[in-house]
């Protein structure tokens, strides 16, 4: 009866805790230790390698970068002919300028001619007609050598004349090109004497001087013979600077001279 008497008497005590738990908004008893509900639970700590790995792979590869001029010797030095070398010019995207430009101005003439004309770059007309020197400049041009017997249309090597630019593409308002997209045409220009193997080199203005002699200053440079590629070359004034400087026509007469002088010795 005494055992009873205390069994039922811890049972009791323990119902008046539980109540008076209640009472004070203890609803839930879970265990010996209390419980708040009010913390934030600990967040999840995953391993650092896997996640740092992860991040790693995500993250964004940056495509290496192209040497658009060693693209341009690679494509120039695989050309073997000249309707090659017209389709590697046309296939290459690295330069600007070619988004803009309606036509690629490869050459006109004939290429047995003994003398290559190297002019700067296709102004407006020759952007439309795909053919180079055919604005004013190129009338002159044609007047000029015509009057020492050469001529673009002739079918004759002695008396024909070949004409090709430093860039196939006119830049944006007629613009000189700038160092970039003269080296990054270069290789091809290059190409084009070699398959060409003229007798000798004009370069007329100071585009084409800096792409072949790799030096500027027309009107210090032209009327003096100087050598590239294995070839005579003669710096000349552009045909667009004698149109604004018609006193200079004299000494444009005088190179035409030497070059006459020089293809008949």
């Amino acid at each position: 009866m005494g055992i009873e008497t205390d069994i039922l008497g811890d049972w009791h005590a323990a119902y008046a805790a539980l109540v008076w738990q209640q009472e004070l908004g203890g609803f839930d008893p879970v265990g010996d230790a209390p419980l708040n509900r009010y913390e934030l639970a600990e967040p999840v700590r995953e391993p650092a390698a896997p996640v740092a790995a992860a991040r790693r792979s995500a993250a964004p590869v940056a495509e290496p970068r192209v040497d658009a001029v060693a693209e341009a010797r690679r494509a120039a030095a695989a050309a073997t002919t000249l309707e090659e070398l017209r389709a590697a010019i046309s296939a290459y995207g690295h330069c600007e300028l070619k988004r803009g430009a309606k036509s690629t101005v490869f050459c006109d003439g004939l290429p047995q001619a003994r003398v290559m004309v190297i002019g700067e770059a296709p102004g407006r007309d020759e952007d439309i007609e795909g053919r180079p020197f055919v604005g004013r400049a190129g009338q002159l041009l044609d007047r000029m050598f015509a009057a020492i017997g050469l001529r673009r249309d002739s079918a004759d090597a002695a008396t024909g004349l070949y004409i090709t630019n430093v860039m196939p593409w006119r830049p944006p308002s007629n613009r000189e090109p700038t160092a970039e997209e003269m080296a990054m045409m270069g290789p091809f220009l290059a190409r084009h004497a070699a398959l060409i193997d003229p007798e000798v080199i004009v370069v007329m203005g100071n585009t084409p001087a800096q792409a072949v002699l790799g030096s500027r200053g027309i009107t210090r440079l032209r009327g003096s013979w100087a050598q590239a590629w294995g070839k005579p070359v003669l710096p000349m004034l552009h045909p667009a600077y004698l149109l604004r400087n018609p006193a200079a026509k004299r000494e444009a007469w005088a190179d035409l001279l030497a070059l006459q002088a020089r293809l008949r010795g």
